[in-house]
């Protein structure tokens, strides 16, 4: 699903100053995979997380996404790539304030162009997977931080990614909610979707059957979590 190959990023930091954020990454993701990233700040890890979904280019080295070189694509390509390929799940939600919950579900979909009435059930289906399904016509300022979060699942849902990208998706929320949300990431991994998501804290990495750690810039160690059960 994921293969990247000596993955490199650097930021240029005035005339001379040269940031090295990553120094040749190798990391294999197979389909139905669950991988935590975690490292302290600065380890080079939402780098790497903008570099899988898309969000940015290498600077060196090759990424290829179900099989696909993505590192070369130009703006226009990677965007078509995110849209169809990638679901997001971000820990301030990054929902649209001025829309409800049926439409901020909708927004990957008007971003591709395709007509909102012919995936208007899949769209309920996935508030309803999510137990929203009595609150479709609620704005996000009416929704709870945990209600926020279901909803930016459904959407990440919307477009049947082949992997959901998460960054600290329980970062902004309470001790029990946070675990009524990584418990719906466990059952989407259980029914097959690729997970890879970056957290700082022990008790989500857990939950991962693989945990890799970062440090300045490259994979320090990897640990695979026998404990862990869910996935296909």
């Amino acid at each position: 699903m994921i293969r990247t190959v000596g993955l490199e990023k650097t930021y240029r930091l005035g005339e001379h100053n040269l940031v090295h954020a990553l120094r040749g990454v190798d990391l294999e993701v197979n389909q139905g995979d669950y991988v935590a990233i975690m490292g302290p700040s600065g380890s080079g890890k939402s780098t790497m997380l903008n570099l899988l979904g898309c969000l940015d280019r290498p600077t060196g080295g090759r990424y290829f996404l179900g099989g696909e070189d993505v590192s070369q694509m130009d703006d226009d390509r990677l965007s078509e790539i995110r849209g169809r390929r990638i679901g997001f799940i971000f820990q301030s939600y990054n929902l649209i304030a001025q829309l409800t919950v049926l439409e901020n579900i909708q927004v990957p979909l008007i971003y591709q162009g395709v007509n909102l009435h012919q995936y208007e059930d899949r769209c309920r289906e996935l508030a309803r997977m999510v137990g929203l399904e009595d609150r479709l016509d609620h704005r996000p300022n009416q929704l709870s931080g945990g209600q926020q979060q279901r909803v930016a699942i459904a959407r990440a849902l919307v477009n049947d990614p082949l992997i959901i990208l998460a960054d600290e998706p329980t970062g902004n929320l309470d001790s029990r909610t946070g675990t009524e949300v990584l418990d719906l990431i466990d059952q989407l991994n259980a029914a097959g979707k690729t997970i890879v998501l970056v957290t700082h804290d022990d008790h989500v990495a857990e939950r991962a059957r693989r945990v890799i750690h970062m440090k300045d810039g490259r994979i320090d160690r990897e640990v695979v979590n026998r404990s862990a059960s869910v996935g296909a």
